[in-house]
């Protein structure tokens, strides 16, 4: 296992120390010839830049709403603030890290994402959904030495950009790449059967069996349960939902640590 596709995001962007230890576990495992993708979100830095400028944030089946006038402040939170900030972080530990968006050679395509909310379809704006990866870009760079470190802003059919959902568009990144190891990382230890009871941490799942928990994805799970299913149907030979707030996560499971987090294959 020593290829892997890493999804950075949320809380854990704002916390320096948790962003040094991601970098750390980056370096580490650079160091023992690991080939490494990161995806990113980012979240807060999007909600900061909306309040700022005073733009509505809502969230459908967990998808941001993406207006015209939003989406060129999130392309700059995203590509810009967080993107720039990651490969910085990274390169201070001397990762060769490579900033991207998925526009970039035109490397991800997309089309603009179709949603049901209570039977009825919504429209979600300029909300993406990614239908075909050109590996070649990233290939070119993992091959030469470099980690490619990219936003989930892609090109429309149609010309125009569109903001995907960072667990989808990581997701499809991981399948269309066939990773050993599609890391998600967030808040929680994993998928729990009832989030309350922090006994009921679901460790190992095959995705066959994940409608028995649709009660238990919601909110911000459900792209990342949807990512997980794309990513293991599209090529990817194991998926994980991790703690990033916690020191060392990713490198304590490779070593052999299989029941920390979720674990979906």
């Amino acid at each position: 296992m020593n290829f892997i596709l890493i999804k950075f995001g949320g809380n854990a962007m704002i916390s320096d120390k948790i962003k040094q230890n991601f970098c750390y576990q980056i370096k580490s495992l650079k160091d023992s010839n690991y080939k490494i993708v990161v995806v990113h979100g980012g979240g807060p830095f999007i909600q900061s830049i909306l309040d700022e400028v005073g733009l509505e944030s809502k969230f459908i089946n967990g998808h941001r709403f993406t207006g015209e006038k939003s989406l060129k402040y999130i392309e700059m939170a995203l590509s810009g603030e967080v993107n720039g900030d990651l490969v910085r972080s990274l390169n201070n530990e001397d990762c060769s890290a490579v900033g991207l968006s998925g526009k970039d050679a035109k490397f991800v395509k997309s089309i603009i994402r179709k949603d049901m909310l209570d039977g009825v379809e919504v429209n979600l704006g300029r909300v993406g959904d990614v239908i075909q990866v050109d590996n070649k870009l990233i290939n070119t760079l993992l091959d030469n030495g470099f980690t490619p470190v990219i936003s989930p802003i892609a090109t429309a059919i149609d010309g125009k950009d569109l903001n995907i959902n960072a667990d989808m568009f990581a997701g499809h990144l991981a399948g269309s790449l066939g990773v050993d190891s599609y890391v998600v990382l967030t808040d929680v230890d994993g998928l729990y059967s009832n989030f309350k009871d922090k006994g009921s941490l679901i460790k190992n799942i095959n995705i066959k069996e994940l409608d028995k928990y649709n009660d238990a994805i919601v909110g911000g799970m459900i792209p990342k349960i949807d990512s997980i299913k794309i990513a293991l149907k599209k090529g990817a030979k194991s998926a994980q939902i991790l703690n990033g707030s916690k020191e060392n996560r990713i490198l304590d499971y490779l070593n052999n640590s299989s029941d920390i987090g979720s674990n979906f294959n």
